[in-house]
């Protein structure tokens, strides 16, 4: 496999559908309809440019290779350590993605380096969609979410390509599939690997059932089924070559980070806990990567995040023991999600949207 080529490499079914709304300038229109498309069930509405109605067509069904058991396992292993699944991705993955220069340009040429509540509400939209019960099946509705994320891509890439400020033959596609390959790593991955680095225990079976619903969404959201490893040894080897390989310091990276830091920030009350956010972005990403990415030290609060985890592992201990602690843990994770994406949006479910032009 020739990853450096992946660079290159588009979706060229969803960047067809851009190109054509583009051209007869139905962006707006298509959003309005699509904000009512949510359910995997929901009728392809009639009145979407025949392009999209092809696209979401021939997309809303998961790969035949998909195991359901492992789907609904994995749903199982979230409601039972999504606490921690949600504290790895809100601290780690997020910054891990801002540590790859590339992604973190286009970041900035979509004016997206100061709303880091967008990206991190959005982030959190589509995992609690897939960690939902049936969520590729009848009555879920991770299949629209997947499918407006792809289009979404679509046009950061067509507008993108067409800035000056992005150099094609140096930095390649934006969003491309090694970009996407990179990103569905981190958040299956490393976010097992961040839950393990903190104490956390994670089976294998577990880790390799919670890989397999990021490689069927992975799938959907049209990433080369061929370049996607099909187990989890194999994506942890493939996240240490290219993913972790492709970790650098850059400027739009440390400001993405600075942002995103501060916006946690805002919801701490006060000034005596300044410097707890940062602590918790350096106990479950590299040291190397936090130093890139200039994330503050504090010994002190380094500390009281130390405790506060062998707390998390007591209680975690005391799950099958203790009913009162199981219903705690059970629900802590998709609660911590979802304020997440309700309190960075106003209390609204966060609505994907098609961007009509480069600042979006």
């Amino acid at each position: 496999m020739d990853l450096n080529a992946l660079m290159y490499e588009g979706d060229p079914l969803a960047d067809a559908v851009i190109a054509d709304l583009v051209a007869g300038d139905r962006t707006g229109e298509v959003n309005r309809v699509l904000a009512e498309f949510r359910g995997n069930d929901t009728p392809i509405p009639e009145n979407l440019p025949e392009s999209v109605r092809t696209f979401l067509h021939e997309t809303d069904n998961p790969p035949e290779w998909m195991d359901a058991g492992r789907v609904a396992r994995a749903h199982e292993f979230f409601l039972d350590d999504g606490v921690h699944v949600a504290s790895v991705l809100s601290f780690g993955a997020m910054v891990n993605c801002y540590a790859q220069p590339r992604p973190s340009k286009v970041l900035a040429l979509t004016h997206r380096l100061n709303q880091p509540h967008r990206r991190l509400s959005e982030t959190s939209q589509f995992v609690l969609d897939m960690m939902a019960p049936g969520a590729f099946g009848g009555g879920g509705g991770f299949v629209p979410t997947i499918q407006k994320t792809r289009l979404i891509h679509a046009a950061v890439r067509y507008f993108v390509t067409r800035s000056p400020e992005w150099d094609s033959a140096t930095d390649g596609v934006p969003v491309c599939q090694q970009d996407l390959l990179g990103a569905l790593l981190i958040f299956s991955v490393q976010v097992v690997d961040g839950m393990r680095r903190i104490g956390i225990s994670v089976t294998e079976v577990e880790a390799e059932d919670y890989y397999h619903v990021w490689r069927v969404a992975g799938a959907v959201l049209g990433i080369r089924a061929d370049v996607m490893p099909e187990s989890y040894a194999e994506a942890e080897e493939l996240s240490a070559t290219m993913v972790r390989a492709s970790y650098a310091p850059s400027a739009e990276g440390i400001e993405l980070t600075r942002n995103l830091i501060a916006l946690y920030e805002k919801f701490i009350p006060g000034k005596a806990f300044d410097g707890v956010v940062a602590a918790m972005v350096r106990q479950v990403v590299d040291e190397e990567v936090a130093d890139w990415l200039e994330v503050p030290r504090s010994k002190g609060w380094t500390r009281a995040v130390r405790t506060g985890e062998r707390v998390m592992r007591v209680l975690e201990r005391g799950e099958d023991r203790n009913r009162v602690a199981r219903a705690v843990l059970d629900k802590a994770g998709t609660l911590l999600l979802g304020a997440s994406v309700r309190t960075l949006t106003n209390g609204q479910s966060t609505t994907l949207s098609v961007p009509a032009c480069l600042r979006h």
